[in-house]
């Protein structure tokens, strides 16, 4: 499983190069324990790398390669403090959004240096997630953290005012703290290598309705905010798919100087398949700009089409500092609740699943053999750090594995991990500059509600889209897959008109179950996992067959294992030479060193020792 296929961050503009890559197939296709042919995909990638994951390409290569990782990951990124902002009742106080979107870019920034250098050692960047928006949501929704209905009038609100700040701070306390204990199970999760254990039972009828659900039930704030003005959403939208759609294949010439030549030459890139929604942005934005500046649009709060003006929120632009450095406990101490832990658990569990997966893909993009388990094992746990520290710093979200950025590999044909540093570097950089967090947090509404239209209506699909490891001809598929989705949109709705309904006398349960019962993503990832464990059905009618074979691990068939995902700094070698490390999940395995022969003095290389 890849997460172009099964994972939920930003995956609306997944790339594909103009081979059209192929994540999946080619995975192992000679099976396990068969030795790789000269013509196999794996190794013909291999062979087309420009970098691989262990080569240092030129400074300015890695430089200019960053800056188009971070780029690539920037719409998924900004939409998720945006869509939060509602439920914060920050609707009107955009210098605050601002603030957040800088500090989702500073933490991202860390976990990504964390994960390439400590985790899974991948070149795979580390970003928000969307699993974690819908029980946030959910939980934001209860009665009361339901934001007052005058923080909803852009007339009665002081951004500086105490009351005001109390409001949102308190809220964003208590996601915070939910997040960072429910990163603390991810957290055991990985470091002790239960991930394999939970992977036996978590298939595509569990991971389809999970996902589908994180976006159905958001149809409601996309088309409130397309709705502000449905002429410049709709025209976001059509950019967007223009881009990432209809002109994905279609090479652009960029001229560039070459030293060698002493001559000006053309190279052709593929720059609507890398920035399609930065371009549909981009242009969309332009256009209201110059829209305001003729005053097509009206300047009246109550008229129709008013949101669509890039001056609504133009004074942020000043108001934010050049340099604000983010730091844990920004918005006060974490609160932690019992409801809010609950109901995040489900999104680190769906976020785990796509995670592995994501591993897979980004190993054979960039040139690496498949990761062991001590390498998945690392990565997760590092995942769970890293939604401990957003949690810690206060994004309102956690962190994951970047799908998009996995394609960005096939493009590029830069695997280096080197790269990713880079691109960690400036997202950190870029989350002290408060400006350029302002700049995103001046976008028009209607824009956002355009991008959301496109987004989220492929996260649906790409939910769905787990199916096809499944055989969907079976009557038992087609009941678990329908009745959990079905079940995950109605049992929400009902329970949100009817909350008396559940109280039980204690105040504390009452809070869990209703978080948990409104949280689509639960309702149906749970019948679906329940179900699908329970009805009798075999291995290769359930999927999980398929993906078993996708996700095998190869990894004593390639000599190169320790040179990719041992630990740095020579970690590897001097702390992990005991041989009673092999029972450590997390720990590369012991080596052995190489030794001379009396009789023919011939160096004979180190082995590895199995699990």
């Amino acid at each position: 499983m890849d997460k172009g296929d099964s994972g939920v961050d930003n995956p609306a503009f997944e790339i594909q190069d103009a081979n059209h890559y192929d994540t999946k197939s080619s995975i192992h296709a000679n099976g396990p324990g068969q030795e790789e042919k000269k013509g196999h995909p794996i190794a013909n990638d291999r062979n087309k790398l420009a970098y691989t994951v262990t080569d240092v390409p030129p400074w300015y290569l890695c430089i200019f390669l960053g800056i188009q990782h971070y780029l690539t990951a920037l719409g998924g990124i900004v939409a998720i403090p945006l869509i939060l902002s509602k439920d914060l009742c920050l609707t009107h106080d955009p210098l605050t959004q601002s603030h957040l979107i800088s500090t989702i870019f500073f933490v991202s920034g860390i976990c990504t240096l964390l994960q390439v250098l400590f985790g899974v050692r991948l070149p795979i960047l580390q970003g928000g997630t969307f699993t974690f928006l819908t029980p946030t949501l959910a939980m934001l929704s209860l009665p009361k953290w339901r934001c007052p209905e005058w923080t909803q009038n852009a007339t009665l609100v002081n951004a500086t005012s105490p009351e005001f700040v109390e409001v949102w701070q308190s809220r964003i306390r208590e996601v915070q703290g939910a997040i960072m204990v429910a990163s603390c199970f991810q957290i055991f999760v990985g470091f002790s290598g239960l991930i394999g254990f939970l992977m036996r039972f978590i298939g595509p009828l569990t991971i389809a309705p999970t996902i589908t659900l994180i976006a159905l039930p958001l149809f409601q704030s996309a088309g409130g905010d397309a709705g502000t003005h449905w002429g410049i959403s709709a025209m976001t939208t059509f950019f967007i798919v223009l881009f990432s759609q209809y002109l994905r294949n279609v090479p652009l010439p960029i001229p560039y100087y070459s030293k060698s030549m002493r001559k000006w030459q053309c190279s052709k890139s593929y720059i609507f398949q890398i920035f399609p929604v930065l371009l549909g942005i981009s242009i969309s934005w332009l256009i209201c700009y110059a829209l305001t500046a003729t005053n097509v649009f009206p300047s009246r709060p109550e008229s129709y089409g008013y949101f669509a003006r890039t001056d609504v929120k133009g004074n942020v632009l000043s108001e934010a500092p050049w340099f604000r450095f983010p730091y844990p406990g920004q918005w006060g101490i974490p609160t932690v609740s019992l409801e809010g832990v609950f109901g995040i658990l489900a999104g680190v569990i769906s976020s785990m699943v796509e995670s592995v997966g994501d591993y897979h893909a980004c190993a054979r993009l960039s040139g690496a053999p498949p990761p062991p388990r001590h390498a998945i094992n690392r990565g997760i746990g590092i995942e769970g750090i890293g939604c401990l520290l957003a949690g810690a710093w206060g994004t309102g979200n956690g962190t994951t594995s970047y799908s998009e950025n996995v394609g960005a590999l096939g493009i590029t044909r830069v695997g280096s991990r080197m790269v990713i540093i880079v691109g960690g570097i400036l997202m950190l950089i870029m989350g002290m500059f408060s400006k350029i967090g302002a700049v995103f947090a001046t976008i028009p509404t209607p824009v956002i509600g355009g991008m959301f239209l496109v987004m989220f209506g492929v996260i649906a699909a790409v939910g769905m889209s787990n199916l096809q490891y499944a055989d969907m001809n079976s009557s038992r598929n087609i009941f678990i897959v329908g009745f959990s989705i079905f079940c995950g949109l109605t049992i929400p709705n009902w329970v949100t008109n009817n909350t008396s309904l559940l109280q039980t006398g204690i105040v504390e349960l009452d809070q869990v179950i209703l978080v948990l019962l409104t949280t689509g993503m639960f309702v149906g990832g749970f019948l679906g996992f329940f179900l699908d464990n329970t009805i009798p059905g075999t291995k290769e009618e359930r999927g999980i067959a398929a993906w078993k074979e996708i996700n095998v691990e190869d990894e004593d068939d390639c000599s190169d294992v320790g040179d990719v995902y041992d630990l740095p700094f020579g970690f590897g070698t001097k702390c992990c030479t005991f041989s009673w490390l092999r029972y450590v999940p997390f720990c590369p395995k012991p080596k052995e060193l190489p030794f001379v022969t009396h009789k023919n003095h011939e160096l004979n290389g180190y082995t590895e020792t199995k699990h």
